[in-house]
């Protein structure tokens, strides 16, 4: 899954836009976050995963890296 997937996935299930997005992480870490500067991230490929991380904590959601177990 891209970065791109994974926010999109996250702003369908809490019913947001980027806009929106931009404007929570922007009031609530040091930097700024635009509309624009997301979408331009996202269509590049170039997100970073602590602020893929970032997005997900604000709307109340945790990364779990889960091993696969192996069948006999």
């Amino acid at each position: 899954m891209s970065g791109r997937e994974f926010v999109k996935i996250l702003l369908a299930k809490e019913c947001i836009t980027l806009t929106e997005l931009a404007r929570i992480a922007s009031e609530q870490s040091d930097k700024k976050y635009t509309m624009d500067g997301l979408s331009h991230k996202m269509r590049l490929g170039t997100l970073r995963f602590d602020d893929a991380e970032f997005f997900a904590k604000l709307l109340g959601y945790e990364i779990v890296l889960k091993k696969i177990q192996e069948e006999n």
